[in-house]
């Protein structure tokens, strides 16, 4: 069965629909580099969600480089954002070629971040692997945070890779395929999905433990071959 994107539109990404508008007023010049956000008790009461959906928007805008982060001050935006900076917006992806190809770019950039992850990793990169899997096929697996550690384990390989650019594009492209993870387990059985990706997952994990590079690759070749048949995408592969 193909997937039902407009499961996508139902479910859309609240942090990432605030974080979407909050970019838009860095990209257009309303909120300048330097500037510090209004704190998260007024974000929530202005978009009317929770702190907590907030924490995420802004964690979302982080790992898009557009903010840092400063423990117990705020959120501040970068120097050099604003009109250069990258941004696909939500309603793109409500489009069925748009997400293909968003899906052709992740390839490329996903299997190379997990070649680099197999050479450079260290023993805190592992911990946190390690650390998503044991959320991935924990009691709430079934749940959200499923998805939520799914997108960690992708977070924290690409900080393996001990190359500070991976994280920020594969963050942001992470983000709006966790759209696409909903829109795969509502048109699948679950249980089936679930097993397959967390499989796919080890055998990532355990190929960047080898330090092969090329088996690292393999494994995240086929697990994003495998992602992209459970929404029904056919991908240019060469």
């Amino acid at each position: 069965m193909a997937a039902d994107f407009s499961q996508i539109r139902r479910n859309e990404h609240l942090p990432a629909r605030i974080a979407g508008h909050i970019g838009k007023e860095i990209a257009e010049g309303r909120i300048l580099p330097g500037e510090k956000l209004p704190t998260e008790h007024i974000l929530a009461k202005t978009f009317g969600v929770s702190r907590s959906v907030v924490r995420e928007a802004i964690a979302e805008l982080r790992n898009e480089g557009l903010v840092e982060t400063r423990q117990g001050i705020g959120a501040f935006v970068l120097e050099g954002t604003g009109r250069g900076s990258i941004r696909i917006e939500q309603t793109d992806l409500y489009d069925r070629e748009s997400f293909r190809s968003l899906f052709q770019l992740r390839m490329p950039l996903e299997i190379e971040a997990a070649g680099l992850a197999a050479v450079h990793h260290d023993e805190e990169d592992l911990r946190k692997l390690d650390e998503a899997l044991a959320q991935m096929t924990g009691a709430e697996k079934w749940t959200d945070q499923g998805i939520t550690a799914d997108l960690m384990f992708h977070r924290a390989l690409a900080t393996a890779t001990h190359n500070e650019y991976f994280p920020l594009f594969v963050g942001f492209i992470a983000e709006r395929i966790s759209l696409a993870i909903n829109a795969a387990r509502a048109s699948a059985v679950l249980e089936e999905i679930v097993e397959t990706t967390i499989a796919e997952h080890v055998a990532i994990r355990d190929a960047v433990v080898t330090r092969d590079p090329l088996k690292a690759r393999a494994a995240m070749r086929h697990h994003v071959e495998g992602a992209a048949s459970r929404l029904a995408l056919t991908l240019e592969i060469y």
